[in-house]
């Protein structure tokens, strides 16, 4: 995207929640880009907030399909498992939690002129304790989205440029 930022953000708090949101523009074509990124286990390759994603469960995405993630935050490690809550043809819903945190995870893509449109958007409820420091926190919260949105349109471009196999 030439002439400005490759990705839009809001910050904000809803209802006690920290919500970060990002549009990315990809070359990639939207089916593909759809595919890519609802196989959750890939988000090691685009988001360096989040070093480990497996899939728990066998077969195709589904709703029900299980996830455990070790995510980065302010230096610490944090196990978080996770379960595909909605799935259609271009959107998928992860909900997440842990003792700390109920995370929920939107990704739609759809199709546009050079490719695609990815929307993110991962909303934070935190738990206990951990919510009386939200005011603090909610800033390094925004500062994640940056680099996952970067990587996101680094990794999808990259694949709109690899020769396919066949």
């Amino acid at each position: 995207m030439c002439g400005g930022d490759p990705h839009q953000t809001v910050l904000g708090t809803v209802r006690d929640m920290i919500t970060v949101h990002r549009v990315v523009q990809t070359t990639l074509d939207a089916p593909s880009t759809f595919a890519y990124l609802s196989a959750f286990e890939h988000t090691p390759t685009w988001d360096p907030g989040t070093p480990v994603v497996e899939k728990q469960s066998t077969g195709p995405v589904a709703v029900g399909t299980k996830y455990h993630a070790v995510a980065e935050f302010r230096g610490k490690r944090q196990q978080i498992d996770s379960v595909v809550t909605e799935i259609s043809a271009d959107r998928i819903q992860l909900r997440g939690e842990n003792k700390t945190v109920i995370s929920v995870d939107t990704i739609s893509v759809r199709p546009s002129k050079s490719g695609s449109e990815v929307t993110y958007t991962a909303e934070f409820t935190l738990k206990g304790f951990a919510k009386l420091a939200e005011p603090f926190v909610k800033p390094m919260f925004e500062k994640l989205g940056d680099p996952a949105a970067d990587g996101m349109k680094k990794q999808l471009d990259s694949l709109a440029t690899t020769p396919q196999s066949g």
